[in-house]
């Protein structure tokens, strides 16, 4: 309505109150022209600070509507991983046309960010770090946090460097500020060697390294163990985010989709679901196939068929569990590559107790059902409930097995282990749980129902 009146000065008073995160939902709202027009309406600080939120969605498509000097102006206020974030999405005609506004030395700062993966430490690091020379006194550094703090996306920590540009210290503000005033900046705080990260290292590690070690930031190095930037919680809050977005995405058997949900063109969403669904429906096949297989054994014992469902989504869900549990593991380090033959040694006879549970209970369920006489199954009752009892060990078991193991022989081929979806292990676990349980069927009913 107050874009509507023209009136920006009443806008910028409205907005004023609300939070920034709120102005960036608000925007989301709008058409992108609208939107680029109420960013250029707001105070300039203020509009620097929505564009910094992760909520805003359609931060390219509004730059797209932006003029060349407003655009400019925003992106160099900006801090240095959110302004790499807003180019590496923006097409190449905008991505050519908008570095041009860039002052010489950002352009150069924005380039070395790009050559980064976005999955990396580099791609979501920040090149606003407060360094120091390791020959200061804390007094020296106290100023120099005064003089440019205001510039700094953050300062949580100071970086003390050699001569020769190496990291020697890594001193909080806190630790700086109850310090002596005369002492060396070098000498101040924990003096082992700080936690550092490469440049190149997954950005799942960085949040590991920031969990395990408390930090609010992790300084990244480059070879020669010089700092290049560091990367923050609150980004590695938007990554973890991003990434178990993604992990669910894969896990529910579809390619991770790189906008929201509401953003996605019909013809992208089809290609991002249609490989997925036609590679697991081709596996499906395998089913019918050993269906057909069995075609005898179906046609002389019919009663089978009835239990097929039950033994085929056991074996799939106790896959799914085991899948999921070492995923989490794996993510986690809590596990790794070298520990598959004991997650094995767990996982079979956990399998093979869960399915003796399960196959009890279908036992029980059968003989009751005959006894209270709820459906006949037969004068071979019996039979069927062991060949269902003892079938149910052996598919839950081989569930377990095969759906713990498969994402580490993802992760060994190089490939993210979060692909090992439900749909995929379910597959899996069917085409041989009808093996099994049509073999057990065999030995069990041969004579009798077979």
């Amino acid at each position: 309505m107050y874009l509507l009146a023209g009136d920006p000065a009443e806008l910028a008073e409205t907005v004023a109150a609300v939070r920034d995160a709120d102005v960036a939902e608000a925007l989301n709202a709008l058409p992108p022209q609208a939107a680029a027009r109420v960013l250029a309406a707001l105070p300039f600080d203020q509009a620097v600070q929505v564009l910094d939120e992760p909520e805003l969605e359609q931060e390219e498509e509004i730059f797209a509507c932006l003029d060349d000097r407003t655009a400019g102006a925003l992106i160099e206020a900006m801090s240095a991983d959110q302004r790499a974030d807003l180019f590496r999405e923006l097409p190449p005609q905008d991505r050519a046309r908008l570095i041009r506004t860039l002052e010489p030395q950002t352009a150069e700062a924005l380039e070395v960010l790009l050559k980064y993966p976005r999955h990396s430490a580099g791609g979501i690091m920040t090149t606003e770090l407060t360094q120091v020379p390791e020959g200061w006194t804390v007094e020296q550094a106290l100023r120099h946090v005064a003089e440019v703090g205001r510039a700094r996306e953050t300062v949580y920590a100071i970086y003390v460097h050699r001569e020769d540009g190496r990291l020697v210290n890594v001193v909080s503000l806190r630790e700086l500020m109850v310090a002596d005033r005369h002492a060396l900046v070098s000498r101040v705080g924990d003096l082992r060697r700080p936690v550092t990260v490469a440049p190149l290292t997954d950005r799942e590690e960085v949040a590991r390294v920031i969990s395990k070690y408390n930090l609010l930031a992790v300084p990244v190095v480059d070879e020669r163990g010089v700092p290049v930037g560091i990367v923050t919680v609150d980004d590695v809050i938007d990554a973890i985010v991003a990434e178990q977005t993604e992990d669910v995405q894969k896990f529910g058997g579809m390619e991770a989709l790189d906008e929201p949900y509401t953003q996605i063109g019909f013809a992208k969403m089809i290609r991002k679901r249609a490989g997925w669904l036609c590679a697991l429906f081709v596996s499906e096949m395998l089913t019918a196939t050993a269906m057909q297989h069995f075609q005898g054994e179906l046609e002389r014992a019919t009663l089978l068929a009835m239990f097929i469902p039950l033994v085929m989504s056991s074996g799939g869900n106790s896959g799914s569990q085991a899948t999921s549990l070492i995923i989490r593991s794996l993510a986690l380090r809590e596990i790794r590559l070298r520990d598959w033959w004991r997650v094995a040694l767990r996982e079979l006879p956990t399998g093979i107790t869960l399915g003796a549970i399960l196959g009890v209970i279908g036992v029980v369920r059968i003989l009751l059902w005959q006894r209270l006489g709820l459906f006949d199954y037969g004068p071979h009752h019996a039979l069927v409930a062991l060949t269902i009892g003892c079938a149910l060990v052996g598919i839950v078991g081989f569930g377990s097995l095969a759906g713990s193991m498969l994402p580490f022989l993802l992760k060994r081929l190089g490939f993210d282990p979060a692909s090992a979806s439900a749909p995929f292990v379910a597959t899996l676990v069917d085409v041989t749980g009808l093996v099994i349980y049509f073999s057990v069927a065999y030995v069990i009913l041969r004579g009798t129902l077979l």
